[in-house]
């Protein structure tokens, strides 16, 4: 991990508990939160980050869809959220939540409009392009892709995350033009060989190591995003047991909370 990365994350402090901010998305109340505030729910969180902001979350569901706080509010029943991966918002004092083990939480803002995002980027959503499909709805809003600041928080490492040669396809062929692609070796071989690759070898046959949050940063820089718009949190959830819970770990169904406010 780059100085500059690592450089770019602070620990911070509520309640005696422990979280994560990033330098570039300063401008927002915002926090990568972790395991000790289990079981805090978003409402209790956003009292940390803007005691006066709504807050908004959904029922994720490993897909790209991703939904405004008006959109959320007329799909939300009285027992049940809204179904969706990704949020974002326009409005003052929105608090939008996503929940994680190992999946990536990203958080984006924009510097010029003030617009924001979180979105919860597992392997499926990102074989589905979620973070690009929260771009486009933040350009649809006046977003210009060189005024978006983007943090992914702490989620699984490529360096342990062992997945079929099929599921690493399936998330690589999310760079690719259909029509380019014609086999697992014909997606898998081409990641292999880039700087920083997203695939790795595993030992077992049948099986890689996949790094899902470089997936996403390349899905970045196609759409002409620039490095320096980009931070990698330097911790992975299945390593740090101390601060994050890991589904691949543990198997119990914990999650922390990432979220950002708009102002």
């Amino acid at each position: 991990m780059s100085d500059r990365l690592t450089q770019s994350w602070q620990w911070q402090s509520a309640e005696g508990l422990p979280y994560l901010t990033c330098s570039l998305l300063q401008a927002w109340p915002h926090g990568f939160f972790t395991q000790p505030f289990y079981p805090k729910t978003p409402e209790d969180l956003s009292k940390v980050l803007d005691p006066e902001a709504d807050t908004y979350r959904i029922k994720q569901v490993h897909g790209n869809r991703v939904l405004s706080p008006s959109e959320i509010k007329e799909e939300a029943t009285e027992d049940t959220f809204a179904s969706a991966d990704g949020i974002i918002a326009n409005l003052e004092k929105q608090a939008i939540w996503v929940a994680s083990a190992d999946c990536t939480p990203v958080l984006i803002g924009d510097e010029v409009t003030g617009n924001i995002a979180a979105i919860h980027a597992g392997w499926r959503g990102t074989a589905q392009r979620i973070v690009p499909e929260a771009i486009t709805r933040l350009q649809a809003w006046g977003s210009a892709i060189e005024n978006l600041r983007i943090a992914m928080g702490p989620a699984i490492s490529g360096e342990v995350y062992q997945v079929s040669e099929k599921v690493a396809a399936e998330v690589g062929a999310s760079l690719f033009q259909k029509e380019k692609i014609d086999s697992l070796e014909g997606i898998l071989n081409p990641l292999a060989k880039i700087s920083t690759p997203p695939i790795l070898p595993d030992p077992k046959p049948g099986k890689v190591r996949l790094d899902v949050r470089r997936i996403n940063q390349l899905q970045l820089e196609q759409l002409g995003i620039k490095s320096e718009q980009i931070s990698i949190a330097p911790y992975c959830t299945y390593q740090s047991p101390s601060h994050f819970f890991s589904y691949r770990r543990s198997k119990e169904k914990k999650v922390q909370w990432s979220g950002i406010v708009s102002n």
